[in-house]
């Protein structure tokens, strides 16, 4: 299984704040499961860190591994912007991480599905 983690849980396991989302995140970071994050979570999470935060958010991200965007990805996203930008609103972001974790046959794990209205992206639970 491949997972790739959304800017929201990876905040949440960040801070630990939240005690299901760590208490998942330990079970998947412990079984054979892939676990990959998008440069764009990469961007948004630094953009937001906290100077008391980097050295956390570097160990984080040293456990990962990033799926690249590449050129397909960035056709992929771009479909989607066209298709659910307006009855969705989809934004860029949302739309390269999608792309990303259908390009890498991974789960998304996120809070926030309704950002992901694509019928070809599955979930993790």
């Amino acid at each position: 299984m491949t997972v790739l983690v959304d800017s929201d849980i990876l905040i949440e396991v960040a801070r630990g704040r939240n005690a299901e989302i760590v208490s998942q995140w330990l079970e998947l970071s412990q079984s054979d499961a892939a676990v990959l994050y998008s440069p764009v979570t990469a961007a948004e999470l630094w953009a937001g860190a906290r100077p008391s935060e980097h050295n956390a958010l570097e160990s984080l991200f040293r456990a990962l591994v990033c799926a690249p965007i590449d050129g397909a990805v960035g056709r992929q996203a771009g479909i989607y912007l066209q298709r659910y930008r307006r009855s969705h609103g989809v934004e860029v972001a949302d739309a390269l991480i999608a792309a990303s974790a259908v390009a890498n046959h991974a789960e998304l794990w996120t809070r926030n599905r309704k950002h992901y209205p694509m019928k070809d992206v599955t979930f993790f639970d």
